[in-house]
């Protein structure tokens, strides 16, 4: 079978640098038995530190992994070694029929496939009560509208104490507002006030990064009570922030977006007792953003056939939205390696792009964008501090970059102090990086530095 699988975009995969160093450390035939494969399943059983081998099952359509060890990353070592045999020595896994241990793996996701469509086919044929749903959803907003009042009256009693009760009493009750609020139905606004108070005296100057919040959420409250006033696309972005679902099936009925996609970053994070993947894609063509979520259980693999560094060509339905950025796929082919990125040339163009998108959703946190011809530039600091970095275009023009970007020395030496593109999060006061496109190769910033190029030339 064809290989499109390269080391670096194995090593892309790793959750961390630190799995990757093992990964290649368990990519030797010789400590595995029953290696084999048969089209895009691979299988393998490697000795750890149990008595019995591990047990290794790789779908490379997905790619999915299935380990018998007890690591909480995905993928764990011992599925980065299995892939990276496949990619460098592959006559060591003969083609074959699977053995039992990884014939039943397979039939369970078959079943779990097939139950998930079986679920959504009688959902969709399911006869609603239109009374009773609107009776469910009249109750809702009804404790909606009890958490906004008191939503209210914390931000009121907050500025009217001052801000100095945000970091001393009024602590815990940030979680205990978050709380009531979840009781209340509204999920959405309890993350952001638990984030309003975790922002409460960190860092320099977080008054004024406390503030905005604080009149972020009030806007929130106010627009909410206004929602039968307000454009349909609007309507849609505060009902999310409060915590309103889609439906998925209505948002793939929507009108595509096609065109080829750069898979730019992968974030994951637990949330809530889940594990939330945070996939950053632009389009190729026009810059076009796009943000998939994927979600699995707490510890458990998130099912993500994404890989950062390359590129896919695929139809994506947007969520509602006054600006668009969460979207879902709905179909696919395969991707390709990641040679260049869709760049703003200015970093004024990039603050241009990111006022008319506020403009549209006064709510957007931050905003994925690609600038070109960048280079790094340490800022100026206090003696003893750690350096702060900017990026300078070729105007000369700075964009400050997050003061908890670690990799600062790393990626100015990936690019020589030459001009690269890079490519990050932009919130409205500094900027994040994702990766670097050097020399054709996808640098990706991983949360303890800067990897190894991802497919370079």
């Amino acid at each position: 079978m064809p290989n499109p699988w390269t080391t670096d975009l194995v090593l892309g995969l790793a959750p961390d640098a630190a799995s990757a160093k093992a990964g290649r450390g368990q990519a030797g035939p010789g400590k595995w038995t029953g290696l084999g494969a048969q089209d895009t399943v691979l299988w393998g059983e490697v000795q750890g530190s149990g008595q019995k081998p591990y047990q290794v099952r790789v779908d490379l359509g997905g790619p999915v992994f299935k380990c018998s060890c007890p690591s909480r990353k995905f993928p764990c070592k011992h599925a980065l070694g299995l892939m990276l045999i496949y990619v460098e020595q592959p006559t060591k896994l003969p083609s074959m029929a699977p053995p039992d241990w990884v014939a039943e793996w397979l039939a369970e996701r078959t079943k779990r496939a097939e139950q998930r469509e079986k679920k959504a086919e009688a959902q969709a044929t399911k006869p609603v009560d239109p009374a009773a749903q609107a009776k469910r959803t009249a109750q809702r907003e009804h404790k909606i509208e009890a958490g906004l009042v008191e939503l209210d009256r914390f931000l009121y009693d907050l500025l009217r104490q001052g801000l100095a009760a945000a970091t001393s009493q009024l602590g815990s009750q940030f979680d205990q507002l978050a709380a009531r609020l979840v009781d209340a139905q509204a999920p959405g606004l309890a993350r952001l006030v638990r984030e309003l108070g975790e922002l409460a005296g960190v860092g320099p100057n977080w008054q004024s990064r406390f503030l905005s919040r604080v009149a972020r959420l009030h806007l929130v409250t106010q627009g909410y009570r206004r929602l039968a006033d307000l454009p349909s696309e609007v309507q849609a972005d505060l009902r999310t922030l409060v915590g309103w679902n889609t439906i998925r099936d209505e948002v793939l009925a929507s009108e595509p977006v096609g065109g080829v996609w750069c898979v730019v970053a992968q974030q994951t994070r637990e949330e809530d007792r889940l594990t939330v993947q945070h996939n950053w894609l632009l389009r190729l063509e026009d810059g076009r953003a796009a943000l998939l979520l994927n979600f699995s259980a707490l510890g458990a693999a998130v099912d993500c056939p994404l890989i950062v560094g390359t590129t896919i060509e695929a139809e994506l339905c947007y969520y509602p939205s006054a600006a668009p950025l969460r979207a879902i796929v709905k179909q696919s082919q395969s991707s390709q390696t990641l040679t260049q990125v869709p760049g703003l040339t200015t970093i004024d163009a990039l603050l241009d792009d990111f006022s008319q998108g506020l403009a549209l959703n006064p709510w957007s946190e931050a905003w994925p964008v690609a600038l070109t011809g960048v280079t790094m530039q340490p800022l100026s600091t206090e003696r003893g501090d750690p350096p702060r970095w900017g990026l300078v275009d070729s105007q000369d023009e700075v964009l400050p970059i997050a003061d908890n970007f670690t990799a600062g020395w790393t990626l100015l030496a990936v690019s020589g102090g030459e001009p690269f593109d890079c490519v990050g999060l932009w919130n409205g006061e500094s900027f994040q990086p994702f990766g670097a496109l050097v020399a054709n190769g996808y640098h990706a910033c991983a949360r303890d530095g800067v990897r190894a190029p991802i497919g370079a030339a």
